[in-house]
């Protein structure tokens, strides 16, 4: 098969003419199944990918937004006027759940949100996190007191301009709090209507658990992609025991799947690539293997290797919500265009046969989900 030519800089076709709007509202989505799947605890459920998904209480759009690079991580923080922008792109084009947390920046993400969804605030849900302790603008360790807690929300209600959060997380799980405390406090927070519903980031199954005999967790939050995979093991199927919708991070690998990057890419120093370990050069010649392979199918399917990656994503269950972050315009009409994108059940268990060919380099093993991150 001749290698695709379309990718994120080239993006030019009739998805980004037609109404973002319309593509929330379309495509149809089918899950897979494999004796592998059934393994990692994912059934064969076919479904429509409606215009909107589950978390707790919410209705959200199929795919939010991740609003962290706007304060800095992968590049520079960007300037607020033209991510708020950005934001009310987004809000008109269909999406209306976004993500942030305190310590993005600190703050300045939660303060870009806020001020841009004021607005709007009866038409989106918005997602922050706490958990960690700050020392002027730095980060200075985890905490999850409830004391804290209380403190940290009232921050982050006021940078967000808004009486509630929809959906308030644990972003880190502090060691030194029991997790019945924590979900104790939020529990508490929802009665008193400053949160409306309680999500984990980067915890085990037995904190999910232990967490969610106290205060019904909404969603949990970590890495999945094509090239991450490894919440498929325990943390899905976790998930979908105790009905928890599934958030991914990173759902383009840190850019990885977009195509942007050639097999001689660098990390840019300073930026939090660079500490990633699957971006070594070494890493990358066999990581780049499925974003090749997103290419074929893009060339399949006539799109791009990020609507691949993404629409890839949104087929694996129905209570899956991705929130790939941009801060352009443009790669935020591209993602609502995965929507677009149709797999059989005969072509996704392709795809899977094929990725579990690939070695990859780099990713946490199958045990690390067993711990606390």
């Amino acid at each position: 098969m001749k290698k695709s030519n379309i990718n994120r800089r080239d993006f030019i076709q009739n998805s980004t003419l037609m109404s973002a709007g319309l593509l929330l509202g379309s495509a149809s989505l089918m899950s897979f199944s494999s004796k592998e799947d059934s393994l990692h605890g994912l059934n064969d459920i076919s479904y429509s990918n409606k215009k909107n998904r589950k978390i707790g209480t919410l209705e959200v759009s199929a795919i939010g937004l991740g609003c962290m690079s706007m304060a800095g991580v992968y590049n520079p923080p960007q300037d607020k006027s033209e991510m708020i922008k950005v934001i009310h792109k987004a809000v008109d084009s269909g999406v209306n759940f976004f993500d942030t947390a305190e310590v993005y920046g600190p703050y300045f993400s939660e303060e870009i949100v806020g001020e841009a969804l004021k607005p709007y605030r009866n038409q989106v849900s918005i997602a922050s996190k706490f958990g960690f302790d700050f020392s002027g603008n730095g980060r200075n360790g985890r905490n999850s007191r409830p004391e804290h807690i209380r403190t940290a929300v009232e921050g982050m209600l006021k940078r967000l301009q808004t009486d509630t959060i929809d959906l308030l997380y644990l972003h880190r799980m502090d060691p030194g709090t029991p997790i019945e405390d924590i979900a104790g406090t939020v529990k508490d927070l929802i009665k008193e209507g400053k949160a409306r519903n309680f999500g984990l980031s980067e915890v085990n199954p037995e904190t999910i658990k232990r967490a969610n005999a106290i205060q019904k967790v909404a969603a949990v939050q970590s890495e999945y992609s094509m090239l991450e995979r490894v919440m498929e093991h325990y943390i899905l199927p976790t998930c979908e025991a105790l009905d928890i919708a599934f958030v991914p991070w990173g759902p383009l690998c840190r850019g990885m799947l977009t195509g942007r990057f050639g097999y001689d890419y660098i990390p840019e120093v300073g930026f939090r690539r660079a500490g990633v370990p699957y971006y070594t050069p070494e890493a990358l010649k066999a990581n780049l293997k499925v974003t090749d392979l997103a290419k074929e199918w893009a060339e399949k399917k006539g799109t791009t290797p990020t609507q691949i990656a993404l629409a890839w994503l949104l087929a694996q269950k129905p209570y899956i919500v991705p929130i790939p972050g941009t801060t352009n315009p443009n790669h935020l009409i591209e993602n609502i265009g995965s929507l677009e994108v149709n797999f059989s059940n005969a072509e996704l268990k392709e795809i899977r046969v094929a990725l579990e060919q690939i070695p990859t380099i780099g990713f946490r093993s199958k045990e690390a989900t067993l711990e606390n991150q």
